[in-house]
């Protein structure tokens, strides 16, 4: 949306109209009893960066008018009476990764959404990986089909080719069809490095010239593992809930004035949280 869009102190929330936009259009198709939003907090203080300063170095850091709107979407999440949760020392990937294994330890199956390719390392058996903006929805049969590997070696296969743009560099001369067919042949990184030396036994191009490039990167593959693995204990308050709670319409209206929300936007909000 244009810059142009303003709010009370002449300062652009556009952003934030995208953002409240996209969640109407969520919480209408989806209408979910459980929800949770995760925000990332900083590109340059989480625990990966500890272990690789490197990490995420080529991303310029968000200018300062998005961050303070950052602010805005966080609090409308509040105002609609749902969870929203960022950590200075996880990322955001993390933190969902984290709440999905506790609902799903509850019986609950998983719906991710996403276009980040990383999170679908997450997608067990009842889950699906809901791409909203393309319309898709996959479950372990599409991403197989994707990335040539099945979730669970996801994280395997970005260590072994990379990821730009994370700034990973995996294995030079490795893409990830390679890594496919590696991680097809040996099931993870772990096992991989324990059979480098039947790399050049596979009937694949350069078989010989990869298993040298394994054997040369090893170290740091078990690294980048460390990197493109994402952690799912991080610590939360154990009493949290998922669950949606009456939204503050206090709170909503306030927004609504100080981002100079049209009748339109205000109607349409009060109309579907009321009958919802």
């Amino acid at each position: 949306m244009p810059d142009s869009i303003v709010n009370q102190a002449n300062e652009p929330v556009n952003a934030v109209y995208g953002f409240a936009d996209f969640v109407y259009q969520f919480l209408q198709q989806a209408n979910p009893k459980y929800v949770a939003f995760t925000f990332d907090e900083s590109l340059k203080s989480s625990f990966r960066n500890d272990l690789y300063p490197e990490y995420k170095a080529n991303r310029d850091p968000a200018p300062i008018e998005l961050k303070r709107q950052f602010k805005y979407c966080r609090d409308f999440i509040d105002a609609l009476g749902i969870y929203g949760v960022g950590s200075p020392h996880y990322e955001a990937d993390d933190l969902i990764g984290t709440l999905a294994t506790r609902m799903r330890s509850e019986g609950h199956p998983i719906t991710i959404l996403s276009a980040d390719k990383d999170l679908a390392q997450l997608i067990t058996k009842d889950d699906i990986f809901w791409n909203f903006a393309k319309g898709e929805r996959n479950a372990i049969p599409q991403i197989k089909k994707q990335f040539g590997v099945y979730p669970h070696q996801i994280a395997d296969q970005l260590a072994i080719a990379g990821d730009a743009v994370d700034n990973i560099p995996g294995v030079p001369g490795i893409g990830m069809t390679t890594a496919a067919k590696l991680l097809n042949k040996f099931s993870s990184l772990d096992e991989l490095l324990q059979n480098v030396h039947k790399v050049s036994e596979m009937k694949i191009r350069g078989a010989k010239r990869i298993q040298g490039l394994i054997a040369d990167h090893e170290e740091e593959l078990l690294l980048y593992k460390k990197l493109t693995e994402i952690h799912c204990k991080v610590e939360l308050d154990e009493h949290i809930t998922l669950k949606r709670n009456i939204p503050d319409f206090t709170m909503l209206n306030d927004l609504f004035e100080v981002l100079n929300f049209g009748e339109f936007r205000r109607e349409k909000w009060m109309r579907f949280l009321k009958a919802t």
